[in-house]
C-alpha cells in the first residue's frame, strides 16, 4: 500500500488542499457529478463542464473507463482543476482515484474509504443521511458531508441537521434539479451536488449544446 508521499497529486496536500477545496466549494456553490456509459462521452462533458465554468467535477467511478476519464480529463485541465472521483466505497477505490489523478473523492456513506482518503491527502466530501452519520464521517476526517440521498428529507431535514451542526458544510445532492437547488442554499448549504439533472444524458453520448444550456441555467442560480 502506498503513503501519501507516492501520490503527490495535483495541488499539494494536507489543510491547504482541503481549504482550497472548502473555498472553492463555497465560492461556486456547484458540483456536478458525470456518470455514464461512454468514456468518450464521459470526458467530453467533464471537458464541456469545465469550458462552461463549473470549478468542481466528480467523475463516477460506476462510470464506464472511469480511473482513464479521471485521467485524460486531468491531463487536459491540469494540475490546478478540482477533478474528482465519486462513488468510491473502499480503501482500493480511494487508491484508484488518487493514482487517476482524482484531487478529491466522493463517497456514498461512511466507509473504509473515508480515511483512506485523509491518508493519501485527498479531502473527502462523504456521504451521510443521519447525525449519527455525520459524526462518523467528521471523526473519520471528512472534509465535508454529502448530504445523500438529499431528496428523501428535502431542505427540512438539511435545517435539521444544521441545528445541531451549525458548522459542518453540508452538501446536499440527489434529486438537486435548479429550484431544489435554490432552496438548498438558501438553507444554508454551501454547496449542492448535481447529476442527471444538469448532465442528462452527455455522458453516454448525448447532445453537448444541450448540457451547455443546462450549466448555464443552474449557474444563474441565485
Amino acid at each position: 500500500m502506498s503513503g501519501a508521499s507516492e501520490h503527490s497529486g495535483p495541488g499539494g496536500r494536507g489543510t491547504d488542499v482541503v481549504m482550497d477545496f472548502l473555498s472553492d466549494l463555497t465560492e461556486h456553490r456547484l458540483l456536478a457529478i458525470v456518470r455514464g456509459t461512454d468514456p468518450r462521452a464521459a470526458l467530453d462533458t467533464v471537458l464541456t463542464l469545465a469550458a462552461e465554468g463549473v470549478r468542481l467535477i466528480e467523475v463516477s467511478l460506476v462510470t464506464a473507463g472511469a480511473p482513464e476519464v479521471i485521467r485524460d480529463a486531468r491531463a487536459a485541465l491540469g494540475p490546478g482543476a478540482h477533478l474528482g472521483a465519486g462513488t468510491v466505497v473502499t480503501a482500493g477505490d480511494a487508491r484508484r482515484a488518487a493514482d487517476a489523478g482524482a484531487s478529491f473523492l466522493v463517497t456514498p456513506a461512511v466507509s473504509e474509504a473515508v480515511g483512506a482518503g485523509v491518508t493519501l491527502g485527498l479531502p473527502v466530501l462523504a456521504g451521510a443521511l443521519t447525525p449519527t452519520e455525520v459524526v462518523a464521517a467528521r471523526a473519520a476526517g471528512a472534509a465535508a458531508i454529502k448530504l445523500f440521498p438529499a431528496s428523501l428529507g428535502g431542505v427540512r431535514h438539511l435545517r435539521a441537521l444544521r441545528d445541531p451542526f451549525p458548522d459542518i458544510p453540508f452538501v446536499p445532492v440527489g434529486g438537486v434539479g435548479p429550484a431544489e437547488a435554490a432552496e438548498y442554499l438558501a438553507a444554508g448549504a454551501v454547496a449542492v451536488g448535481v447529476g442527471s439533472p444538469l448532465v442528462g444524458d452527455a455522458a453516454a453520448g448525448g447532445d453537448l449544446g444541450e448540457l451547455t444550456a443546462r450549466v448555464r441555467r443552474f449557474l444563474e442560480t441565485p
